[in-house]
């Protein structure tokens, strides 16, 4: 069983497509002038000028018992039908968890309080689709090495509150990924602290 791998300092290629498509932009649909393009984009630098990735993954073993539970190590239990039909075959999985840090929601806080809204929903969109690719950026560092072993990654992956996964789950995820140790904090509600952050779980497979 791996320990924890933790990247403090994640680079990315940003995701200008995905920001776009999440601020309801549609190629060949969406008319955006030259004048508002070029304000979005000033905001995307300014909101990565706030974000910080860091990340933290781990590879476990997991047994699948029945339909719906899926054991890890630590007395981990996760009770999900899709999770487990979502896993399939595999008998490891890498758990996988992404922030952007605290500064971009005191950011984003502070336009969407009044000063800035219109640049609070590019930052807050900016935030979300950044730790995304986050996720993709360590999937991506797994797979180079599960390939030299004959495996691979799924290629999607699962989180707690989607589907039949309660959200509850999240604190389970939380503990295993020990998220404390860059920052992450998680609220009674199951709620992670700064807000853009998340946690996943995908499958390893041959």
């Amino acid at each position: 069983m791996d320990k924890v791998r933790y990247f403090n300092n994640i680079s990315i290629k940003t995701p200008l497509a995905q920001i776009y498509r999440r601020l309801g932009f549609r190629k060949g649909v969406t008319d955006l002038s030259p004048r508002d393009q070029a304000e979005t984009e000033r905001y995307i630098e300014t909101a990565l000028s706030h974000i910080r990735l860091q990340g933290a993954a781990r590879r476990l073993p997991v047994l699948l018992e029945g339909k719906s539970t899926v054991r890890l190590p630590e007395e981990a239990i996760f009770e999900s039908r899709q999770l487990a039909k979502f896993l399939g075959g595999s008998d490891e999985i890498l758990l996988m968890g992404a922030t952007a840090g605290p500064e971009i929601m005191a950011a984003i806080q502070e336009d969407v309080a009044g000063r800035n809204v219109t640049r609070g929903v590019v930052l807050d969109a900016t935030a979300s689709e950044t730790v995304d690719a986050a996720l993709d950026w360590i999937m991506a560092y797994y797979n180079q090495t599960l390939r030299r072993q004959g495996k691979r990654l799924l290629p999607a992956r699962y989180s707690a509150g989607y589907g039949d996964l309660a959200l509850e789950n999240q604190r389970m995820m939380y503990h295993l990924l020990a998220f404390e140790k860059i920052g992450v904090e998680i609220t009674k509600t199951c709620i992670l602290v700064p807000e853009k952050s998340v946690t996943a779980v995908t499958g390893i497979t041959s």
